[in-house]
């Protein structure tokens, strides 16, 4: 689900790296509570280890009419977390930036409906001016299971 490509001899060489954070563990686990309660399931859930200022691209498919969160979450040492979405035409459809001293601090949520049923790219980023490397990310998509996709209502 989620590569990290680095140079290595002059070859790109693809690694899955993974991080753990007990602070991070324990925003997930009430999440999952919350988003639970409200009909979501997890679908794709992964820890990762990110570089300061590097946008960090996971791709996957999702389905029409259905409605997806996101959660990104964040060193909570980090000034800066960003996340945009882009549609498989490569337009943004999503775009959230959160700051260390903003009420959600290190975590970034957001519902999406797609209109289409295509692989979508999440390039979530976080600036940390005192650890460029080996921060930790982490990064969830739901689905709201119950009620079944989303009908667009008859305009005749």
């Amino acid at each position: 689900m989620i590569f990290s490509a680095q140079l290595s001899s002059a070859q790109n060489v693809i690694q899955f790296e993974e991080c753990n954070s007990v602070y991070i563990k324990n925003q997930v686990d009430s999440l999952k509570q919350i988003f639970a309660k409200k009909g979501f399931t997890v679908l794709k859930e992964t820890y990762i280890n990110m570089e300061s200022e590097y946008e960090m691209p996971i791709i996957f498919r999702l389905q029409q009419g259905w409605w997806y969160e996101f959660v990104f979450i964040g060193e909570p040492t980090s000034r800066l977390y960003e996340v945009r979405m882009f549609d498989w035409n490569e337009r943004e459809v999503v775009y959230k930036k959160h700051l260390w001293g903003d009420v959600d601090g290190n975590v970034i949520s957001f519902p999406y409906i797609p209109q289409f049923s295509e692989f979508h790219m999440l390039k979530p980023v976080q600036v940390n001016k005192k650890q460029k490397k080996n921060l930790c990310g982490y990064v969830m998509v739901l689905k709201k299971i119950k009620g079944g996709p989303i009908q667009k209502a008859n305009t005749r």
